[in-house]
């Protein structure tokens, strides 16, 4: 099987063309197989597994496994180097695309010079901030924005947002003082949050700059989040802290997130190949 290892910002996974062979796409997704592949020492390495499958409705339809195995609706970075490599390894010849995902059809827009895509804008749809879409506890048509969130003694203010997969939003002077690794597992396992939830821990430079932190739901700690940029700015917008367009910060590197007159959330950022390879899927199933 041919691989190709990319990042966005810093989220990095595997990418398997899945169009010829669809078999891959059940093979794939056993969890114990999507661990080994993305096992940072004995495997790939990676912070998830992105499959590249046929669509009756849309171009091409998306994959997303987390490396814990779990199937996530959407990856706003993951969307970024799907189209790059869709564009790149000639699966489609125009610079906009329509994806099918678990949450919806996604509209990715390539930014080309000398044949290359040197960025992908994303149209990420609009936000849903109903307990009951996000999903979360409480009246279901309620808003979570600046909620109190009980976590290890500690009390957090909340905004929940989903943009196709759950987020919780907080809000910090210093991102310094946030312990990722013991807060974040605590808050996606919450019992407010019956499927998860993602964790972003944000800082606000200026309203238009905001430095980002994220758990996600089923990886970790890891690099960047897209889905999870685009719910830090429609949290900061909604707690009067930010622009409706702002640059989001993250350890990996920088996106570019608006929130449109029209309610849509345009992300827009980098995608990379790192390197290609093939792999002995008998080994990896063993």
């Amino acid at each position: 099987m041919k691989f190709t290892k990319m990042h966005g910002a810093g989220n990095d996974f595997i990418v398997v063309d899945a169009l010829k062979k669809n078999y891959l796409k059940d093979t794939l997704a056993s969890p114990d197989i999507i661990k080994r592949l993305c096992d940072r020492h004995f495997g790939i390495g990676a912070d998830g597994l992105i499959l590249i499958l046929p669509s009756e409705s849309c171009d091409l339809r998306m994959r997303i496994l987390n490396s814990d195995g779990s199937e996530a609706e959407m990856c706003g970075n993951g969307m970024r180097c799907f189209a790059k490599y869709a564009y790149e390894h000639a699966l489609i010849r125009e610079s906009a695309l329509s994806v099918e995902t678990l949450a919806g059809v996604i509209s990715p827009e390539l930014h080309l010079q000398d044949g290359k895509v040197i960025s992908v804008s994303v149209d990420m749809g609009k936000p849903k901030l109903a307990r009951a879409e996000i999903p979360m506890a409480g009246p279901g048509k309620e808003r979570a924005i600046a909620f109190d969130l009980c976590v290890e003694e500690n009390i957090f203010q909340g905004t929940a947002v989903s943009m196709g997969n759950p987020h919780c939003v907080i809000f910090t002077d210093n991102l310094n003082d946030i312990r990722l690794e013991d807060i974040g597992p605590a808050i996606e396992t919450h019992p407010l949050f019956p499927r998860k939830t993602n964790v972003e821990f944000v800082q606000v430079i200026a309203s238009n700059r905001l430095k980002m932190m994220v758990w996600e739901r089923g990886a970790g700690i890891t690099l960047s989040c897209g889905t999870g940029a685009c719910a830090t700015l429609v949290a900061a917008v909604l707690n009067d802290k930010a622009e409706h367009t702002a640059d989001i910060l993250l350890p990996g590197g920088e996106l570019k997130v608006c929130w449109r007159d029209d309610q849509h959330i345009i992300m827009t950022g980098p995608a990379e190949e790192v390197f290609s390879g093939n792999l002995d899927i008998s080994a990896a199933i063993v």
